[in-house]
């Protein structure tokens, strides 16, 4: 019997670390791990979205992503066939964004966010907080990695700019109740992790572990 090829997409800025404790049965699954690269200047999220595809060397494989990594799945979902999409902590259409997102893109403010203020945390969090603060900052440190201002700039406007009215009926959709970046309020037809927030694919992994083998295989 042939391995199932299953292909992982961090959130946004993320490295595929995030997907550490999750653990397949290496003789049903053949897993592959996608990793974000810098966008090249106005390219569109369709454009990148076929980019990111020419790393996926199976047919028909399983798409996870988490996120950000949840929108360009779909996205790569329209490109090439696959056998099955899931997404985590993420959106089906830009109608389950909640309010504040909304907001960004009636009025551009996402512009007046300083990205460089994100890649100073972790130096300022060791001088002017505590233990506590300065492990979440080293946690942060380790997983999200790609700390390009262009990337992130890029990253958040396609976010705040998708726009997708339309569901997959066979998308899986994994949400935690939690979650305070996309509240579960706004999600529609998912299943419910209870007690996971939006970082749950490290909080929750026993719950993935327990229940993505047989998400894939149903």
């Amino acid at each position: 019997m042939s391995k199932i090829p299953v292909y992982f997409m961090p959130g946004m800025a993320a490295n595929s670390l995030i997907f550490e404790r999750i653990k397949l049965d290496a003789l049903l699954f053949e897993v592959h791990y996608l990793e974000w690269e810098i966008p090249e200047i106005n390219q569109t999220l369709e454009d990148y979205a076929k980019q990111i595809a020419l790393r996926i060397t199976h047919q028909n494989p399983v798409l996870i992503g988490v996120s950000f990594g949840g929108i360009l799945v779909q996205e790569i979902a329209k490109i090439i066939k696959v056998n099955k999409v899931i997404i985590i902590s993420s959106v089906k259409t830009n109608s389950e964004f909640p309010k504040r997102i909304q907001l960004a893109k009636k009025t551009a403010m996402h512009k007046l966010i300083p990205m460089r203020l994100f890649l100073g945390l972790v130096r300022w969090a060791k001088l002017l907080f505590g233990e506590k603060m300065k492990t979440r900052m080293q946690l942060y440190d380790t997983f999200l990695s790609v700390r390009d201002i262009h990337y992130l700039k890029w990253s958040v406007e396609k976010v705040i700019f998708w726009n997708c009215s339309t569901v997959d009926e066979q998308l899986i959709h994994i949400h935690g109740d939690k979650d305070r970046m996309f509240p579960i309020h706004n999600i529609k037809k998912c299943i419910v992790v209870e007690g996971g927030t939006h970082v749950m694919i490290m909080t929750k992994y026993k719950w993935f572990n327990e229940n993505l083998p047989k998400l894939i295989q149903e």
